[in-house]
């Protein structure tokens, strides 16, 4: 791999961290001063971004793979459980509670995924309980309390609903990080998560229609607002994460996908003008400090019973 392409590659995924988080943010600011429906963002963003990217699929190598993962039954049948329950999922509670709360809360929320995907399999008996994985649960566990109290017991910080659709985010991205795994071993990870997209905007555009909206009150600062979010909030921050893994190691964009919740934070702070507690922050660089932990904490395998997994191999 030459330094060009690798210069290239952290240009990708950088890029991609930062219009995640501030996407998340320019929701916030959409609800809050624009008024619009969390329902109605959550539809025209899953279904523009989905097709954005089934589009760019087409004229890329391989196109036919668009279709070809309709004739298997089961695999239609499993990639329309993850359209729904995990890619909408996802975006709904995320969405959901960046309405309730801001955006940073609910990035770093949904971050503690990975904490809540080890729970899971010690529970399942996949895996043995490692050093690195007790200093993981309870670095997210002090880094939740500081971000939602700001280290007093006496108040909470943060709106309970944030909180409550916060950690719904966070397990609704373990459900999609485990369920998707099948899927995205067989076909483009372009096509598993376009068609996500776009399954879970129809399901949910019965309950909400896309045409269910004041279209004429929308100002030109509103358009703008929502082709930043569906465009380089959504469609271009996942095609730029997943090209940069041409070049880079997965723990190399698993790392420096850490600055989505950095860019979440100061964006919120500086721009929305939200309350950031001292405590806070340090609950903040916690959360982060998990991924640091998770992308390069080297460690010798642990002898494992039969049937069992390093969860190194599941969430690294």
């Amino acid at each position: 791999m030459n330094e060009q392409n690798r210069k290239i590659g952290l240009f990708l995924v950088i890029t991609g961290a930062i219009f995640w988080g501030i996407g998340g943010t320019v929701s916030k600011k959409l609800f809050q001063e624009y008024s619009i429906d969390v329902n109605w963002l959550v539809v025209i963003r899953l279904l523009i971004a989905g097709l954005l990217l089934l589009s760019l699929k087409c004229v890329t190598k391989n196109r036919g793979e668009v279709f070809k993962v309709w004739k298997d039954k089961k695999v239609a049948l499993h990639l329309i459980i993850f359209g729904i329950f995990g890619m909408l999922g996802v975006q709904y509670t995320y969405m959901v509670a960046i309405d309730y709360g801001n955006a940073a809360t609910a990035t770093l929320l949904q971050y503690l995924s990975p904490v809540m995907i080890i729970v899971y399999l010690l529970l399942r008996k996949r895996i043995v309980f490692t050093l690195s994985d007790m200093i993981t649960v309870l670095l997210a566990l002090l880094g939740s309390f500081l971000l939602l109290t700001n280290g007093s017991l006496s108040q909470m910080y943060v709106p309970i609903p944030a909180i409550v659709w916060g950690v719904l985010s966070g397990v609704a991205a373990a459900f999609y990080t485990l369920y998707a795994a099948p899927l995205l071993k067989k076909y483009d990870s372009l096509v598993v998560v376009g068609w996500a997209m776009v399954i879970g905007g129809v399901a949910l555009n019965f309950i909400h229609p896309l045409w269910a909206a004041a279209w004429t009150s929308f100002t030109l600062k509103t358009y703008l607002y929502l082709a930043f979010v569906i465009v380089f909030g959504t469609m271009i921050a996942f095609w730029f994460y997943i090209k940069s893994l041409q070049s880079l190691s997965p723990k190399e964009t698993s790392l420096l996908g850490s600055l989505e919740p950095l860019a979440a934070v100061i964006t919120t702070v500086f721009w929305l003008k939200a309350p950031f507690g001292t405590f806070q922050w340090l609950g903040a660089c916690c959360i982060i400090g998990v991924v640091f932990i998770l992308a390069f904490w080297s460690k010798k395998p642990a002898k494992l019973k039969k049937g069992q997994k390093n969860v190194s191999s599941k969430i690294s």
